[in-house]
């Protein structure tokens, strides 16, 4: 299963990340390129505990649910709305934003194994490699969207 842990796989999401532009149209949703952009921020804050995200009770907490929804089963596209923690930043400035995004990303292949993981606001307890898999899937579901 690919992970944002492993530096190859992080590497090509970032990749397809610097291809995006403003102004890349997006496939299906609501949101825009910067507004995806700012919306990753928001989960990789969230991600590496700078910023704590209110739990949202949800069915996805249940074993069988999460393990389904996290690992197995494709979001559908357009469907399912993220916790509104993860909704917070606002688009700035095009350049910038994508630099501090990278950060993140960069900062989450060093951190991997320090351990002291946050709680997700939907799927609850995560580790490493739950962490590690979610994000990826969660970059790559946002990049398909703009045809990258």
């Amino acid at each position: 299963m690919l992970s944002m842990a492993d530096t190859t796989t992080r590497m090509e999401l970032l990749e397809r990340l610097r291809r995006l532009t403003p102004s890349t149209p997006r496939r299906w949703g609501r949101m825009t390129a910067p507004q995806m952009v700012a919306h990753l921020t928001d989960q990789m804050r969230h991600t590496l505990g700078d910023v704590p995200c209110r739990p949202v009770r949800s069915i996805v907490r249940w074993p069988i649910i999460r393990t389904l929804a996290l690992y197995w089963v494709p979001w559908p596209k357009g469907r399912i709305q993220g916790p509104p923690d993860a909704f917070v930043t606002q688009p700035v400035d095009w350049d910038s934003d994508i630099a501090t995004l990278v950060a993140l990303v960069e900062r989450f292949g060093e951190r991997k194994s320090a351990g002291g993981w946050p709680n997700h606001a939907l799927f609850g307890t995560m580790g490493e490699e739950d962490w590690g898999f979610f994000c990826h899937k969660h970059f790559d579901h946002h990049l398909r969207q703009f045809g990258l």
